[in-house]
């Protein structure tokens, strides 16, 4: 899932407008000693080789009034209320200890990743020009506002790098900090026992199979609903096993993970990653700017997804019966489903997991993008459906691998205990797209199945991905903080090699490929600037962070009412108390 290129548009400039807010509060918050003489009088928008000007006096007009300028016209459709809300929002700073303030956020690693961020965003604004701001404007304003902070720039032009706010203001978000806080507690609460650690044998299946893998190309029309779904399939010599499906994630496309379904294929095994027509990068290319996330994805999407694979899976099963290359090369009765951000939520709702979209309707009221993690604002398209509750599974589906997933509020707090297939899951401390608390962490406790959890400490939402087959996604500069290439090739053969052996749990050789499912495989592979861990359940330490009390309570509670047994009543009443 990436919100990047062209695709953006006029929400480009409208998220640059309120990341300038946010990206100048943060980093002007602090206080200084100097004072200045000028005033900016101009912004410069920057966006790659395009500049456009802007009067800060036209600005502070349209804050003051609501009215548009006639110099802002252009600007009109983002300048809405919000805009306006953020554009006066004050934050109160008492001046006489506001130097004290900036000695200390400036010592720590928090101060030095902030203004790292913002020196991206105002390329030719020093930090002593940044402190001299919010000096001069703690002192003759009531007040800090992104209008405030403008009129006590030290120079009468300042230049804003449009790309780098859109990333600060994605960023900067309650939710990505808490993945960055708890991602040291992760290194150390999942480690490993040294007296557990296992020897593992000898060959590795993260290195490429024996068997040759041929790939051709289908394209499948389902007339019903109108969409042509483009599939890859991944053939080995002697295919066995479970047929593996990969669904890409939001703007992205079939190509993704192909260096992944090789490498599945050289295993036995036959693999057909697909295209979803409604949230590929093709379709996001398309896309007019928009302020709802239902104009960037239609509601229907979250369906059509898990119903484009019931599809390809109904189709491949007239191929797999009928003469020809593929007859008997597609074990469509026993499927593996390989799901990457929004195809992560996919795979989870065809195992089984209950979309709940009242809790989605409840988590996006009011909600705007600004000081929102992507996924968590991109989710809210769902809350456009008519129902109150989705059942999408396929029963074919005998396995999932979610890797990064976005999951959010989209199966509630209980809709993925529904679930009862074996789940093995990926999250990276620093994907600022699906941030690891909320979309992976808290997903995974929920979880009753066989589960298995891979996180790499300091990975990102890309990192899982070849850089060789992003497509058209590696030349456009994404919005937010990625880590790719060769510095995550140790977590992209930790995956490779552990879907390899979680897909093996369905066939004979179970067994044999069980160590790579262990933390001893992930420590083998772990590294100084990338840590893994491979765990199957979360420490009790990690309870007040993934809610895990209230988690088992729900699961009593249930069970209770379902008449059960004894036990779980005990436990509800013990739970109460």
């Amino acid at each position: 899932m990436k919100f990047e290129g062209r695709s953006l548009g006029i929400r480009t400039w409208q998220l640059t407008v309120q990341g300038l807010v946010c990206g100048i509060t943060l980093a002007w918050g602090w206080g200084g000693m100097t004072s200045a003489a000028l005033a900016a009088e101009r912004i410069t928008l920057r966006l790659g080789p395009f500049e456009q000007q802007v009067a800060v006096s036209d600005l502070e007009q349209f804050a003051k009034t609501g009215e548009v300028p006639r110099s802002l016209r252009f600007y009109a459709p983002i300048l809405n209320s919000q805009v306006r809300e953020f554009l006066n929002r004050q934050l109160q700073v008492d001046p006489n200890v506001a130097d004290k303030v900036v000695a200390q956020v400036l010592r720590s690693p928090t101060g030095k990743t902030v203004i790292d961020s913002v020196s991206a965003a105002l390329p030719n604004t020093t930090v002593d020009q940044l402190q001299a701001t919010v000096s001069l404007a703690a002192r003759q304003f009531n007040g800090l506002s992104a209008i405030n902070l403008l009129r006590a720039y030290p120079e009468d032009n300042i230049t804003v790098d449009a790309s780098a706010v859109v990333s600060l203001a994605l960023q900067f978000n309650p939710t990505y900090w808490q993945s960055q806080a708890i991602g040291p507690l992760l290194e150390r609460e999942l480690a490993p026992v040294p007296s557990s650690i296992a020897s593992l044998p000898k060959f590795d299946p993260a290195r490429r199979g024996v068997q040759g893998v041929q790939q051709k190309t289908l394209f499948l029309t389902d007339y019903q609903r109108f969409r042509t779904i483009p599939v890859d399939l991944y053939t080995s010599t002697n295919p066995q096993g479970p047929l593996v499906v990969i669904s890409h994630g939001f703007g992205s496309d079939r190509k993704f993970f192909a260096s992944t379904a090789e490498h599945i294929a050289s295993y036995g095994f036959t693999v057909a990653a697909l295209e979803h027509p409604g949230s590929s990068i093709k379709r996001l290319g398309s896309v007019a700017a928009a302020n709802d996330p239902n104009e960037i994805i239609p509601a229907q999407e979250f369906i059509n997804r898990p119903q484009d694979i019931t599809f390809v899976l109904n189709r491949l099963t007239r191929y797999n019966q009928q003469p020809g290359t593929l007859q008997g090369k597609l074990n469509t009765q026993q499927v593996t489903v390989i799901g990457h951000s929004l195809g992560g939520y996919t795979a989870l709702a065809l195992a089984g997991g209950e979309v709940d979209l009242d809790a989605v309707r409840q988590s996006c009221r009011g909600i705007s993008a600004l000081g929102q993690a992507p996924a968590d604002w991109l989710q809210c398209a769902a809350a456009d459906l008519p129902e109150r509750r989705l059942n999408l599974r396929d029963r074919r589906v005998a396995q999932v691998v979610a890797l990064n997933p976005l999951v959010g509020n989209l199966f509630g707090k209980t809709g993925l205990m529904q679930v009862t297939t074996p789940v093995l899951m990926l999250a990276g401390t620093e994907d600022a797209v699906t941030p690891v608390l909320n979309h992976q962490l808290r997903p995974f406790n929920q979880l009753q199945s066989q589960k298995y959890l891979i996180t790499a400490i300091g990975g990102t939402h890309l990192s899982i991905g070849d850089l060789g087959n992003l497509g058209r996604a590696a030349s456009v500069r994404t919005l937010v903080k990625e880590r790719w290439g060769d510095e995550t090739l140790p977590l992209r053969r930790l995956a490779s090699g552990a879907m390899v052996a979680f897909i093996k749990q369905l066939t004979p050789e179970a067994q044999v490929y069980a160590p790579f499912l262990t933390p001893a495989y992930a420590l083998s592979l772990s590294t100084a600037q990338l840590p893994l861990r491979l765990n199957t359940e979360l420490p009790s330490t990690l309870d007040p962070w993934v809610g895990a009390k209230k988690n088992r309570l729900l699961m009593a509670v249930r069970r209770v009412l379902r008449g059960e047994n004894i036990v779980a009543t005990g436990w509800w009443l013990l739970a109460r108390s």
